[in-house]
């Protein structure tokens, strides 16, 4: 490096900043204070440096001028000239030390000409500086400008790039590199035909090829790109190709938007559309819109077609024309109330379609204007043909059933009154001939005392014989009794009567041992009598088969389940086998052999006959060796209770 080269470096630097000098920044009073100085120094240099009647008195004064006016401008460069006009003629003009001129002439034109010189100084110092920051200020707002758009792009929301007319890259923004993934470095290398879609460069090549043709000066499309990770983006590519001066072709502006979510929304609003135009066409639902100033209906969305109406636009007058004669009345009255806003607009009534009457479900709301006006109706109209012809089926089935039902009673009721016939016939008819076989065998018996002994055991079993025969009608006409009428209910004290009748029983076999628990409180709404036979029934049964248990105990509680009260009367006995349940309440079915317990069968019968006469349920539960549990319920629901015993009429009918 030469010596010369750091003032080269130098002056360039020094000379732009005097040129880019603003005298206004600093204040009026510093800058003339400046000049008052500098023009001082410049005197005292001229008086010091050569004495006062050699030449070039100004020329000190000058340079002070120009340091002012650089420094202080114009103003400031006036002040200088002035104060160094009156110094030069005060010291350096003869008489020396006072304004007065020898030669005035000379004393005129050489004060008029420095100050011409020095106002051209001046003025041309100002016009550079002014020209300058003119300059500087057109350079800034360039450089401002220039940095704006190098902002816009590579800031940009959007993609945006700069191509080649071969499609190699120039430049691309970030955007468009997160677009598709890759980095700037990698895009570089490549070209818009790497990841585009196969399906979708045919139409970009072609578009591109009208452009350089001069066809067109851009275009814009939707198209799809390949991300880096494989899955599909969708954009609205617009491309716009630069010429040079001469018109030829020079690069190609891209700008990319990401409308990947819009065409996912647009690809799920057309399959909503699509399945619900489906659902209103399986659903016979039909949309439209009213004009209330125009009286003009409008089907949407292919409905005519599911409503098999021949137009999508119909006319007040057609609506009602093809509304079925008998409800035009009541559809037109609520049409004009809901118009009005006096109530909601939602009816049923038939239309005749084709000759052929259908009914319709039709709803709508209605928009209004400021002042309550209604102005547009939005409806939905639902085809329910098929359900009014399923209701008015189900009507005459009911109808039908209704009759089968009362038939059916009235059978039930005769085979009721020939069961009360039979009964009777079984009282009257049946008795009188067992009490004259067993009054014989005992007159037999009685006048032959001296019978042989066979003879004597044949009567017994004779006796014995009718005996349980009575016995079997008795119960049977029970079991009849019980199963038939409408039980009067009442408030029931369950716990009294059960005790009351373990005591009896106790006191009918005082030898026999037994302890019982009842639950204090059990009522319930029932028929008094028949809950007597009822726990009489269940008691007994209880007190019969823990005969031969050591310790035996009879339980009577309750358990709640599904929030109905079970009564219970539980028992440690001899129980029996579940496998065998199903006949436990037949009539006449034992589950012991005759030696082991006697009985007849009939009371776990009418246990079941009387329970379900209230319309509840009895059921049991017993392991062989360890007792049985027997549960009833007596439901104070009157409705479950009538359909109860209509099922219970009906077993009890088949079962007899």
């Amino acid at each position: 490096m030469t010596p010369n080269e750091p003032l080269a470096d130098l002056r360039p630097g020094l000379v732009s900043r005097l040129l880019a000098w603003h005298p206004q920044s600093h204040a009026l009073w510093l800058r003339i204070l400046v000049a008052i100085a500098l023009t001082g120094l410049a005197a005292w240099m001229r008086i010091a440096l050569a004495p006062a009647e050699s030449g070039g008195r100004f020329i000190t004064f000058s340079l002070a001028v120009v340091l002012c006016t650089i420094y202080g401008g114009f103003l400031t460069g006036m002040v200088s000239t002035v104060l160094g006009m009156l110094l030069a003629n005060f010291f350096l003009v003869p008489p020396y030390g006072s304004l007065a001129f020898t030669d005035p002439v000379e004393a005129l034109w050489l004060n008029g000409w420095h100050l011409i010189t020095q106002l051209v100084v001046m003025a041309s110092i100002a016009l550079v500086q002014r020209q300058h920051r003119r300059l500087q200020d057109a350079a800034a707002q360039v450089q401002q400008g220039h940095k704006q758009l190098e902002d816009t792009f590579e800031h940009s929301a959007t993609g945006m790039a700069h191509s080649h007319i071969d499609g190699r890259w120039i430049r691309v923004n970030q955007t468009y590199c997160e677009l598709v993934g890759y980095t700037q470095a990698e895009i570089l290398s490549m070209t818009f035909k790497d990841f585009t879609h196969p399906d979708d460069i045919d139409i970009d090549l072609d578009n591109l090829a009208r452009t350089l043709a001069g066809e067109i000066d851009h275009y814009s499309f939707e198209k799809r790109y390949i991300h880096k990770k494989g899955h599909t983006i969708w954009v609205y590519l617009t491309l716009s190709l630069i010429r040079k001066a001469d018109g030829t072709p020079d690069y190609l502006i891209a700008v990319v938007q990401d409308v990947s979510r819009r065409k996912a929304s647009e690809a799920a609003l057309e399959t909503s559309e699509k399945l619900l135009r489906q659902a209103q066409k399986i659903a016979r639902m039909a949309t439209w819109q009213a004009d209330l100033a125009t009286q003009h209906f409008h089907l949407l969305w292919d409905s005519h077609n599911i409503m098999c109406v021949p137009a999508a636009g119909l006319s007040a007058s057609q609506m009602i024309e093809i509304t079925h004669p008998d409800d035009r009345e009541t559809m037109m009255k609520k049409w004009s109330l809901a118009v009005q806003g006096k109530q909601p607009y939602d009816l049923e009534y038939r239309v005749v379609i084709d000759g052929e009457v259908r009914w319709l479900s039709v709803q709508a709301d209605f928009e209004r204007d400021a002042q309550g006006r209604a102005i547009r109706a939005l409806g939905v109209t639902y085809d329910i043909t098929a359900r009014k012809r399923a209701e008015l089926e189900v009507l005459r089935l009911n109808a039908s059933l209704e009759q089968r039902i009362q038939a059916r009673t009235q059978a039930l009721k005769g085979a009721y009154e020939e069961l009360e016939s039979y009964s009777y016939a079984v009282a009257h008819d049946l008795r009188s001939p067992l009490r004259i076989i067993n009054g014989f065998a005992m007159a037999i018996r009685e006048d032959n005392p001296t019978l042989a002994p066979d003879s004597q055991q044949h009567l017994e079993r004779i006796m014995g014989a009718s005996k349980k025969m009575g016995e079997l009608i008795d119960g049977l006409l029970q079991l009849s009794q019980f199963a038939r009428g409408e039980p009067h209910r009442t408030r029931v004290n369950l716990s009294a009567i059960a005790a009351r009748q373990l005591e009896e029983l106790a006191s009918q076999e005082p030898q026999r041992q037994v302890t019982w628990e009842i639950e204090p409180g059990l009522t319930a709404m029932a028929d008094a009598p028949l809950v007597e036979a009822l726990l009489q029934n269940l008691l007994s049964n209880a007190w019969k088969y823990t005969a031969k248990a050591p310790h035996a105990h009879i339980r009577i509680h309750t358990v709640t389940r599904n929030g109905q009260p079970h009564f219970c009367i539980s028992d440690n006995g001899a129980g029996f086998d579940m496998a065998r349940v199903d006949k436990l309440f037949m009539p006449f079915q034992r589950l012991h052999m005759p030696h082991e317990f006697n009985g007849l069968g009939i009371g776990l019968a009418t246990a079941m006959r009387i329970v379900q006469r209230h319309g509840g349920e009895l059921h049991a539960e017993s392991i062989p060796g360890q007792g049985a549990t027997f549960c009833f319920t007596l439901p104070d629901d009157q409705s479950a209770a009538s359909d109860q015993r209509i099922a219970a009429s009906v077993v009890v009918a088949q079962s007899e």
